[in-house]
């Protein structure tokens, strides 16, 4: 059956038109298609972010072309047969076909070639191994990548084993797929391939498993997903923290934020938090983010006071506060209600700055030194205690200076 992409921006822009007539005028006509996310994410109707291209041009004859007309080209990795052509701020990577000639589970020694099938051969999952030309003529070597992705299916591109062998990473980007694109139940053969071979990203540098972990928790639901992996012994592999979806699954209804998402996989405890990050090599952000929320987990109560709530964001900060308060609700889901009032008072309350300092105790006659510590961290105390009155500020301090005599 013939299949045509149509009503597709990307493809009749003229920064797509000026990269594919540049290749076709250095290897003629049919030497580029379209591959793998860009013509998948147009036949399902999600959204195009990335447009990459395969040709049959060796990479040296790609960058040549680029260059010829008058394009950006960028050697991003040449090893591999990838050449990133940039115009109208717009990149395009491009990679020759290949064929895998050995691998050892993280990276795979290639050779090129100039047959679409072997090169279709050697890819992941069989809704990634589409190809389309510019007049948007899909072309599915594997005959189910269009099935596949019509239907939800993640089905791996002949043997399950030996496609994760060639690259552990891919029962990450199973599980990752699965969560964006899968509908229905996974694949078994594909399930019984992650759970057997689950050990082997054991191998895998931290940078590749948090990439797609992060990317699998951003998906719009990625719950079945996740249950999935935690059935298949993948979830213990690369996250032995996560214990429990107990907090997970009410957390997605909640938040669409991939670092509070894996809060609720994590027990309530900034040590653990930096352990994870720091195996995981998390951005800083992120380890900072989940460190501060465990901190601030223990003063915050769904049911606590708005002058409660304005004590614990001076004292940790808006976000962290928030974080807590969201991590709450996860545990008590039918609070929604108590949740929303502390979420919007952390989004509007601003902390004001202390009001006093050491010139106003000078005035009153201390000296500086410790003691004038001790009496602004007093006053600090009084003054969040009273829900940080506006006023009288100067008759609060003097009566610390000199406490009433009894």
């Amino acid at each position: 059956m013939s299949v045509r992409l149509t009503g597709q921006p990307w493809l009749t822009a003229s920064s797509t038109r000026a990269v594919m007539a540049a290749l076709e005028a250095g290897g003629g006509p049919g030497c580029a298609r379209f591959v793998g996310g860009c013509v998948r994410n147009a036949l399902i109707g999600a959204p195009v972010d990335d447009v990459d291209i395969a040709t049959t041009l060796k990479p040296e004859e790609t960058d040549r072309a680029i260059r010829a007309a008058g394009l950006k080209a960028v050697p991003t990795g040449i090893a591999h047969g990838t050449v990133t052509a940039v115009t109208e701020r717009t990149p395009f990577e491009i990679t020759t076909l290949r064929r895998d000639v050995s691998t050892d589970g993280r990276n795979a020694t290639v050779a090129f070639t100039d047959d679409w099938a072997e090169d279709a051969a050697r890819r992941d999952f069989r809704l990634n191994a589409l190809y389309a030309d510019l007049r948007g003529q899909v072309f599915d070597p594997t005959g189910h990548g269009v099935a596949d992705a019509e239907a939800g299916r993640i089905v791996f591109v002949g043997d399950p084993e030996t496609r994760i062998t060639e690259d552990y990473l891919r029962i990450l980007r199973f599980f990752r797929f699965f969560a964006w694109y899968g509908r229905g139940e996974p694949d078994a053969a594909a399930l019984a391939a992650c759970r057997k071979l689950a050990p082997g990203m054991s191998r895998l540098s931290a940078e590749r498993v948090s990439k797609e972990l992060m990317k699998l928790l951003a998906a719009p639901d990625p719950r079945p997903a996740m249950a999935a992996m935690e059935a298949a012994g993948v979830l213990a592999q690369i996250l032995p923290e996560a214990t429990s979806r107990v907090l997970f699954d009410p957390a997605v209804d909640q938040t669409d934020e991939p670092a509070l998402r894996l809060m609720t996989l994590l027990p309530a405890e900034a040590g653990v938090a930096r352990s994870v990050a720091a195996r995981l090599r998390l951005a800083n952000a992120i380890r900072d983010r989940l460190a501060e929320a465990a901190d601030a987990l223990p003063s915050v109560d769904l049911s606590m006071s708005d002058a409660a709530a304005r004590a614990a964001v001076y004292r940790r900060g808006g976000r962290a506060v928030a974080d807590a308060v969201r991590r709450r609700w996860a545990e008590a889901p039918d609070r929604g209600a108590e949740a929303g009032r502390l979420l919007q008072l952390t989004a509007d309350w601003t902390p004001p700055g202390l009001p006093v300092g050491g010139r106003q105790l000078a005035k009153l006659g201390v000296e500086p030194g410790p003691e004038t510590g001790r009496l602004l961290k007093a006053f600090e105390e009084s003054w969040i205690a009273d829900d940080f009155p506006a006023e009288g500020h100067a008759e609060r301090l003097a009566a610390l200076v000199t406490p009433p005599r009894g």
